[in-house]
């Protein structure tokens, strides 16, 4: 899970993911591009692989991200208040399973989501909210005067979801990333922007008394206008900004393999230490072989590594991506997995390039021992898209499009490419934050560190899959791809992140820093 970029105090367009980020395409060229800133129904019919359209029902369940409002939670209270926060998440699934299992009720009971699933969620909430509080201010710290309004859900039809829509006509124009003038773009717009009133059905009633499912194999996604043929995207990657003198050019990539050894699990030692399915969804692993909800520096140390240099111990990972073909994995009655509503087939990335890189503007500084980072959010579907820094795209389109609120369908003879460009400026002095976003920022626009932050270098993360090619007929998708998430986040493209940690011996930090400072290309 991951839900990392520094908030600006400047507008949305700007705020949302500035910086100008590396993408490290095969062959080792670089172009840049400007990134501004469960018991689920089954879809019976013929196919059995295909996802359908939403309609207006409700679809999933919208909750107040309480973690991004604690930016100052004291040292002390962390580990608790780390806890309260995965209880809260787990409370968000269990709602959503209790949606997806009584179809049939809320067609009976216009109030049946309110008074049964929303309601019972808030006074939840509630409690775990004092504890929170009681946590912080125990130990000295102060909590957001907003915080008890954070308590109440909605229930948000298909349609309003704030990260997935229609494509208008097949154009993405998310600008690679960007958002116009802190508008949700047209893969992520609001379709009426109402909220549903209490988590009551709008418009009507489905037919029959059948439940239409959100699509996707397990009735929580992807639909079909989560997916765009990208040839019929127009090109929307801006070139790189300028380069001055004090540039640091070079670059230096670590080979860590592509989790051919399925090193998997479900936890998230950033966001949810101790917390065991702390992610609610799979990731894979490379770099770190030691890497859990109850691992700590200390077991970073001792882990082994993936990588070929084996000073390199960073802990690299992401959520898997899975063909929703039919078929179950090894992990179909598990949590995280299909309990939880990420099903099909597990894809094993065919390429998986991790490369460091400079700043346009200025020598880096070595990252720090143990730096933690977390690059986009795994709940723009309920968060919106202020977070996000999902970039997909397909290889011989990359340094052409790059998409933000749509999976692409790439044409025969082309692989689907997911490209990470993680935050470049570092504060300095703190290894986390209590939100996991304060402590590093993007660049902004012109490649510079803002407010005292120093560039450190950029990682940057290419993973190419082999994906059998989607087909959308009458609106709906057969053979589905989707990024593992959150039940409740509908498999939306928008929600894909990347997880770090930097972790090195034998003096590494430093060439890695000296390499890039020096202009050479190291590996």
């Amino acid at each position: 899970m991951g839900r990392n970029t520094r908030k600006r105090r400047t507008p949305l367009a700007t705020k949302a993911i500035a910086a100008s980020a590396a993408l490290a395409l095969g062959g080792g060229g670089l172009i840049w591009a400007n990134y501004y800133a469960s018991a689920h129904e089954s879809n019976n019919n013929a196919w059995g692989n295909q996802t359908k359209s939403a309609g207006a029902q409700v679809a999933t369940i919208s909750c107040p991200d309480v973690g991004q409002k604690l930016t100052n939670v004291p040292n002390q209270a962390r580990t608790e208040v780390a806890g309260e926060l995965a209880n809260l998440d787990r409370q968000i699934t269990d709602a959503y399973q209790r949606l997806a299992t009584t179809r049939d009720a809320q067609t009976r009971d216009a109030s049946f989501v309110q008074n049964s699933i929303l309601q019972p969620l808030k006074d939840r909430r509630q409690n775990i909210l004092q504890r929170i509080k009681l946590e912080i201010t125990r130990v000295g710290g102060t909590t957001p005067s907003s915080l008890d309004t954070l308590a109440g859900c909605t229930g948000t039809p298909a349609n309003q979801t704030t990260a997935g829509g229609q494509n208008n006509g097949g154009q993405q124009q998310n600008n690679g990333g960007q958002q116009q003038g802190g508008q949700q773009n047209n893969g992520g717009q609001q379709q009426g922007g109402q909220q549903n009133n209490g988590g009551q059905q709008q418009g009507g009633q489905n037919n029959g008394g059948q439940q239409q499912n959100i699509g996707g194999q397990a009735g929580n996604g992807p639909v079909a206008a989560d997916f765009v043929d990208i040839t019929k995207v127009q090109p929307n990657v801006a070139g790189k900004p300028q380069t001055s003198g004090n540039a640091s050019t070079g670059t230096f990539t670590t080979r860590c393999g592509v989790n051919a050894n399925k090193n998997h699990n479900t936890d998230n030692v950033i966001v949810a230490p101790g917390v065991t399915n702390g992610a609610h969804h799979l990731h894979d692993y490379v770099g770190n072989q030691k890497v859990n909800a109850f691992s700590s520096n200390n077991t970073f140390l001792q882990g082994g590594t993936s990588c070929q240099n084996k000073n390199d111990l960073s802990a690299y990972y992401w959520p898997v991506v899975r063909v929703q073909d039919g078929t179950q994995d090894f992990d179909q009655n598990a949590d995280g997995g299909g309990k939880e509503g990420n099903v099909g087939k597990i894809l094993t990335p065919v390429q998986a390039q991790i490369k460091y890189v400079g700043s346009p503007t200025s020598k880096v500084v070595a990252m720090p021992q143990f730096l933690r980072i977390i690059t986009g959010d795994a709940k723009t579907t309920t968060n919106g898209l202020a977070n996000a820094n999902a970039h997909w795209s397909c290889t011989g389109f990359e340094n052409k499009v790059q998409l933000t609120t749509q999976y692409p369908i790439c044409p025969q003879g082309s692989n689907v490419v997911r490209t990470f460009a993680f935050q470049s400026c570092w504060d300095g002095q703190n290894i986390d934050s209590a939100n996991h976003r304060t402590h590093v920022a993007f660049a902004d626009a012109n490649g510079n560190c803002q407010n005292g932050f120093k560039a450190i270098p950029q990682l940057t993360m290419r993973l190419v899959y082999n994906v059998p090619q989607p087909v959308i007929q009458n609106g709906q998708v057969k053979n589905a791809y989707a990024v593992d998430g959150f039940p409740e986040q509908l498999h939306k493209p928008a929600t894909d992140h990347d997880d770090f940690i930097s972790v090195t011996t034998g003096g590494l930090a430093n060439k890695i820093a000296n390499c890039i400072n020096n202009g050479q290309r190291c590996a």
